[in-house]
């Protein structure tokens, strides 16, 4: 005999992830989770959309946006939960982007008392490294956070 399956109401999936209610109402418009509605038109959620759920702040306690969440979410079968083996294809490839978004970092802690080519010439540092905003010919923005500093043809401090 099939044990009946029961569904929790917004408020009680909002406590056992440890989210705002809103946030799942949030998740649902975005297409992230999904609900049944009761004849009076209330949330209820399968049990199997905790994980869902859980997977979503995991990532975005990561950093992800939710876009790449939802991008990642939609190549499961169906919508479906992620099982372990889907959680874990999705954080090798999460580790990947977060692996590059870290090294844009450190370039950005290492650049920050330096001149990042923006064109605004008013540090001192800048004018030898940007004389005569010669960097705004590579495009707009601070350049060299953008892009790789080359590491030739730099005056000397």
């Amino acid at each position: 005999m099939a044990r009946a399956v029961r569904y929790m109401t917004i408020g009680e999936a909002a406590e056992r992830c440890d989210i705002a209610t809103s946030a799942l109402r949030f998740y649902e418009s975005r297409g992230l989770v999904h609900s049944v509605r009761t004849e009076g038109n209330q949330r209820r959620y399968h049990p199997a959309m905790l994980r869902r759920i859980s997977v979503i702040k995991a990532a975005q306690n990561l950093g992800l946006t939710l876009e790449e969440i939802a991008e990642a979410l939609a190549r499961l079968p169906d919508n479906r939960t992620p099982t372990k083996r889907d959680w874990e294809r999705l954080s090798t490839n999460w580790g990947r982007l977060l692996d590059e978004r870290i090294l844009r970092m450190q370039k950005l802690r290492e650049s920050l008392s330096t001149c990042i080519g923006c064109g605004c010439l008013s540090m001192r540092s800048c004018g030898l490294f940007n004389a005569d905003d010669f960097v705004a010919k590579r495009g707009n923005g601070p350049r060299y956070l953008i892009e790789d500093m080359p590491e030739e043809g730099w005056p000397e401090e």
